[in-house]
């Protein structure tokens, strides 16, 4: 079965939409890995330490607590909706473009999987299972360069 390339057909003032869409929507998700690096969130030990806490160091420059259970619910009860939606959006675009079948299949298969891994395994560490914090970057990684390849390519057809 084909899919249609129709981004590259559209009309320039739908393509001026779609590019404004893509900044904000690209502004919004770097804030948010921001927001991770302001967290020091970037490495196994930081992953640890925001969801578990730190308080049994008292070395360290900024003190953390375990965070409770309504708190890691909320947590990954909204980010796991708000991302699927930004990807199931942009995964729509994706399927416009002048890509590989493959490639479109990965770009808008593998995000979600990214996602189940790195809120899964937030609530898995948070349990208790700290190995988890290696696959919550590993997936997280994954999840933006998925994120970054997937704007790329949508870009390349509006600027068709």
């Amino acid at each position: 079965m084909m899919f249609p390339n129709y981004i590259a057909t559209l009309p320039k003032p739908i393509k001026m939409f779609l590019f404004a869409f893509l900044v904000a929507l690209s502004v919004g998700y770097f804030t948010g890995l921001n927001f991770v690096r302001q967290t020091d969130s970037a490495t196994p030990q930081g992953v640890i330490e925001n969801y578990n806490g730190n308080e049994d160091k008292p070395e360290a420059e900024t003190m953390k607590f375990k965070k409770g259970k309504r708190e890691m619910l909320t947590i990954i009860h909204t980010h796991i909706l708000s991302i699927s939606f930004i990807f199931f959006m942009l995964g729509i675009l994706v399927w416009g473009t002048d890509q590989s079948i493959k490639l479109k299949t990965f770009l808008t298969i593998e995000p979600f999987v990214s996602v189940l891994l790195t809120f899964g395994g937030i609530y898995m560490l948070w349990l208790g299972y700290s190995f988890f914090s290696y696959v919550v970057i590993f997936s997280g990684i994954l999840m933006t360069l998925s994120y970054v390849l997937g704007v790329l390519v949508i870009l390349k057809d509006i600027f068709k």
